[in-house]
């Protein structure tokens, strides 16, 4: 048989998953690694942990599904997006911890930039906003605050990659420095109108070109890796929500997706041709092959399952995350306790970085339930923020176009339920949830001649369950209202 590797290195774990010749997953082995906070709003990886666990995840999911590297095809790459890692290029010993795309410390220096005037030329070259969620600022910060980086950089002597970049590196043992075209779109540092690195906004930043990586398409040759004993190809990268979009065969105009992980992703496919949002929203690449791109609209929420995780780890009240759905079944129906979970900054559509977390409605009756039922339900409001959003700026978007889900809490049916209710639409919870795997797996299967086309593929794509809206108008209404008071009351004057 032939199979696929896909490699998805996430924010709080990776996992290897390995695909057969139908694309469906055979055998998956997942490993958490610690997350790092130096200071209020800082969020680093050590990359010798996403290493570390990239490798041992490989070698375990071969050896779990007992088959040798002789039967793999193809490896395919998806990551975390815009966490930002600046390595030697002779020994590959990183300068600094990976700063992780939550991180805010670049808030001061994005608002410097905004009030000079800088916001449209980013937005026009990168159809992104100037924020510290991106790439730009971060690797700027590594060069201005690590000693002797920035004359290193300038003597070619440091690389600069997001984590697909990195890895790439590490797996081909130096010989490709490379990225995809999703990743690069990330970055704030590339034009996504003329395929190529912005020199204007390198100069802005003092970012020497020299230590970007060469952006290729998501089905592409990446180099090959021995990692497994023996040498496989690399033929396919995209960052996670955009191998969620393939994942979930986004291929249209109009089709939409949502991710919930540690965030949550929404991206709408707008087709050969940008759009520029009116909402917020962010303009961005879906997928590129033959050196085409499609591009997409996309709304980011900085925290979506990571409100489980704080329940879990910081208050201490939940001893597993599945347990948050029966909480809040048993929730009070008397308390409208709203958490808004800034935690590091608000995303889409507000993009407000110094607003922090609030919790809305306490009583004295508030408890465990009440919080778990107010952790799940804020993904639903979120989730309609966006939305409201993107059908703004797309007004062709049916009103009862479906939206297709996957992600860890896309398993919870009291939070798919609320989301149907709340966004008065269908949502489509595919049979495979391993949607952003299984779009790393198909660039590289389809890449190596062993998966079928983009149209065959989509074919396959099949739902396991369609939630159907049941919340009654005048409740919907009057729980947006709160919702909608509650940011209000959230974001900085």
């Amino acid at each position: 048989m032939t199979y696929v590797l896909a490699i998805d290195q996430g924010t709080t774990s990776s996992r290897a998953i390995l695909f057969d010749a139908e694309i469906a997953p055979v055998a998956t082995v997942q490993e958490e690694f610690p997350q790092h906070y130096p200071a209020s709003g800082w969020v680093e990886h050590d990359p010798e942990d996403l290493w570390s666990t990239v490798v041992a995840t490989c070698r375990a999911v071969v050896k779990k599904a007992g088959v040798e590297a002789g039967d793999i095809a193809a490896i395919g790459i998806t990551n975390q997006r815009e966490t930002t890692l600046v390595w030697d290029r002779s020994t590959g010993a990183p300068v600094h911890n990976a700063i992780v795309w939550q991180d805010r410390r670049t808030a001061e220096a994005c608002a410097r930039l905004e009030a000079e005037g800088h916001g449209a030329t980013v937005a026009a070259r990168t159809g992104l906003l100037l924020d510290p969620y991106f790439s730009a600022t971060k690797l700027a910060w590594i060069l201005d605050n690590v000693e002797g980086a920035r004359a290193r950089a300038e003597a070619g002597e440091l690389l600069f990659g997001t984590v697909d970049s990195y890895l790439i590196w590490k797996l081909t043992e130096g010989r490709v420095h490379a990225t995809d075209a999703t990743n690069a779109a990330r970055t704030m540092l590339y034009d996504i109108h003329n395929g190529r690195w912005s020199r204007t906004i390198c100069d802005l930043l003092a970012i020497p070109q020299a230590m970007l990586p060469e952006v290729r398409d998501c089905a592409a040759d990446f180099g090959a890796t021995t990692l497994l004993g023996r040498e496989i190809p690399i033929l396919g990268v995209a960052g996670d929500q955009q191998a969620a979009t393939i994942g979930q065969a986004c291929f249209a105009p109009g089709m939409m997706k949502s991710t919930y992980g540690t965030g949550c992703f929404a991206l709408i496919n707008t087709g050969a041709s940008p759009v520029a949002s009116r909402h917020r929203l962010l303009t961005t690449i879906a997928y590129q092959f033959d050196g085409v791109p499609t591009y997409a609209l996309e709304g980011s929420i900085f925290i979506a399952g990571a409100a489980v995780q704080w329940l879990r780890d910081g208050l201490g009240i939940v001893a597993q995350a599945s347990q948050t759905g029966t909480m809040a079944r048993a929730a009070d129906p008397g308390q409208e306790v709203i958490l808004v979970p800034a935690f590091t900054g608000l995303g889409a559509p507000h993009w407000d970085s110094a607003a922090r977390g609030a919790v809305y409605g306490l009583s004295r009756n508030t408890g465990p339930n009440e919080f778990a039922r107010a952790a799940l339900q804020a993904v639903g409001f979120q989730t309609h923020d966006l939305i409201t959003a993107m059908a703004a700026d797309w007004p062709d978007l049916p009103r009862d176009a479906p939206l297709r889900v996957d992600g860890g809490m896309a398993a919870s049916n009291y939070t798919m339920q609320f989301l149907a209710d709340i966004l008065a639409r269908p949502v489509d919870r595919p049979n495979v949830l391993e949607t952003t795997a299984r779009g790393a797996a198909w660039l590289a299967g389809m890449r190596a001649g062993v998966y079928p086309d983009r149209d065959t593929f989509a074919a396959t794509w099949a739902p396991e369950h369609r939630f159907m809206p049941a919340m009654e108008a005048e409740t919907r209404t009057h729980k947006l209202e709160a919702w909608a008071d509650a940011v209000r009351r959230t974001l900085t004057p």
